[in-house]
């Protein structure tokens, strides 16, 4: 069932079915990845890897250094030796800002952008209520979260192809596995690095059911952003900042020992679901008594 369809009240005698609920997600997903603004957001992000390789390439021309101890910028010392580190490179640099901003642009407007246009009250005529509704907007984020990761991703391992050597893979242990098996870890921490934004998805969303601006809610969910951001480097409060969303983001690179380093990622695989959790449920909450008049 198309927008339209929704807008013209169809359907709105009979209970939902299976397959127009289906329709629904498709629908919320589809509008997503289409909207020019996502499509920037998308394009900026495939571009940071291309920057980041040529900067390195440029760099180091045809020598190659090593060395650090896997976490962010030490990733970059290991791009010339061979191509796939560059992925890791370019999600250890887009994890701390841009894949959170972009995350937090779309989840702000999910809700608060519908009744800015004035189409929010025209969805909800819809059989499928306000609760299936907003759980539409929030797999549509996930869905661009998972997206966003994977475009970065795949521009930095064809950058990485293009430029420099790819073999066997040098942990960051000193293990040295294939590159097929490297291949593999990419995708695990590209996995990673997505469910990592599950909290500022669920944070976003929530901040957009208090609006009616969908400019207000992208600009109050991105400075919350910054501001966990800044709390994480004060060691004065080293007491909330394993509370903070953004803490244990760069756990990914546990990944790249052997053998792997369990801890620090379920920690943060937790966080992100308490999150999802405690502001998705205020979300629902916030939602299902708001009044709609637009």
């Amino acid at each position: 069932m198309s927008r339209a369809d929704v807008a013209e009240g169809r359907g709105t005698r009979t209970p939902p079915s299976p397959l127009w609920q289906l329709s629904l997600f498709r629908s919320e997903i589809t509008t997503v990845l289409r909207r020019w603004r996502t499509l920037a957001l998308l394009g900026v992000l495939a571009a940071v890897p291309v920057l980041v390789g040529i900067a390195v390439r440029m760099e180091t021309g045809d020598g190659g250094s090593s060395g650090g101890d896997g976490h962010g910028p030490a990733f970059i010392s290991q791009i010339s030796n061979n191509g796939l580190f560059l992925v890791f490179a370019s999600l250890a640099a887009t994890l701390p800002f841009f894949l959170p901003m972009a995350v937090g642009v779309v989840a702000g407007d999910a809700v608060a952008g519908e009744a800015g246009s004035g189409t929010l009250r025209y969805l909800l005529v819809a059989p499928a209520g306000r609760t299936r509704l907003l759980l539409a907007k929030y797999a549509s984020t996930l869905v661009f979260c998972l997206t966003a990761t994977l475009v970065v991703a795949v521009s930095a391992l064809t950058v990485g192809m293009l430029l420099f050597p790819v073999g066997d893979v040098t942990l960051i242990s000193g293990t040295q596995i294939s590159f097929g098996e490297g291949l593999l870890r990419a995708v695990a921490i590209a996995g990673v690095v997505a469910a990592s934004l599950i909290g500022v998805a669920a944070v976003g969303l929530f901040v957009s059911t208090l609006t009616n601006s969908g400019i207000a809610a992208m600009a109050t969910t991105v400075g919350l952003l910054i501001t966990a951001q800044i709390l994480d480097q004060f060691p004065q409060l080293h007491a909330v900042q394993p509370y903070l969303f953004p803490h244990y983001w760069l756990s990914f690179a546990d990944l790249l020992r052997e053998p792997v380093y369990w801890e620090q990622l379920q920690r943060n695989l937790g966080l992100q679901a308490l999150y999802a959790a405690v502001f998705g449920s205020a979300a629902w909450a916030r939602f299902t008594t708001k009044d709609i008049t637009v």
